[in-house]
């Protein structure tokens, strides 16, 4: 925590920790039922960076379990308030994340992004892992 920003792992009982968000960290206003829920979720998986009591970042994932493959970590969020971008605190938290999934069990991770999406894009290859082309198909109406 030497530029005073704390990586820290999160799970049930920390819903006190969002009590104060910066801006843009997640996509919208953490509603506090869904946040207990999923934190409640086995096989969800939260790291956030936190200064001051505030949460200035967010990286969401949940563990995939395959009976025919070794359990992976799906990354399928990550925030950082804009005026801490470029800190290295992104990748801190896929770094937090990914130890965690480690610690339970996973052998790979993976994480998608839009492909003119450049900040993300960067960050990820700066990691080291395979990029590869995929095409994606949302179904909403569920």
């Amino acid at each position: 925590m030497s530029d005073g920003v704390d990586i820290r792992v999160v799970g049930p009982g920390d819903a006190v920790l969002f009590a104060r968000v910066a801006p843009d960290v997640f996509d919208g206003p953490v509603d506090p039922g869904r946040l207990a829920a999923y934190l409640a979720t086995p096989g969800h998986a939260m790291a956030l960076a936190l200064a001051e009591g505030e949460v200035v970042g967010q990286v969401a994932g949940v563990i995939h379990r395959h009976p025919d493959m070794p359990d992976e970590l799906y990354i399928d969020n990550l925030g950082v308030t804009p005026a801490l971008h470029r800190q290295g605190i992104g990748r801190r938290l896929i770094e937090a994340l990914m130890a965690e999934a480690r610690r339970l069990g996973c052998r790979e991770a993976w994480v998608a992004t839009e492909t003119d999406n450049r900040p993300a894009r960067a960050l990820y290859r700066r990691l080291g892992p395979t990029e590869e082309t995929r095409v994606a198909y949302y179904l909403y109406d569920l």
